[in-house]
């Protein structure tokens, strides 16, 4: 699947590259060989979001840091009980 539009081609295929950007895809939309906008799906950004709001949360930092340190230990949630 394409991931990479001129502006002429997006303006014929911009059904295409929607479908590009809603199966995952990074598109890149480009004015004389050079990239002018991204388009990504609405989950990716999503996902991009949260992480970002994670990663300026300093509770959840000092965890994660813990956690990397080996000094938390993980368990899988089929280890809780309901």
């Amino acid at each position: 699947m394409k991931d990479t539009y001129s502006v002429r081609e997006l303006q014929r295929d911009t059904a295409g590259a929607v479908r590009a950007a809603e199966s995952g895809a990074l598109v890149t939309i480009t004015r004389h060989e050079r990239p002018v906008v991204h388009v990504i799906s609405a989950a990716r950004l999503g996902g991009m979001i949260e992480t970002m709001e994670l990663l300026a949360d300093p509770k959840f930092m000092a965890q994660l840091k813990k956690l990397r340190a080996g000094k938390l230990k993980f368990y899988p949630l089929s280890s809780v009980e309901d």
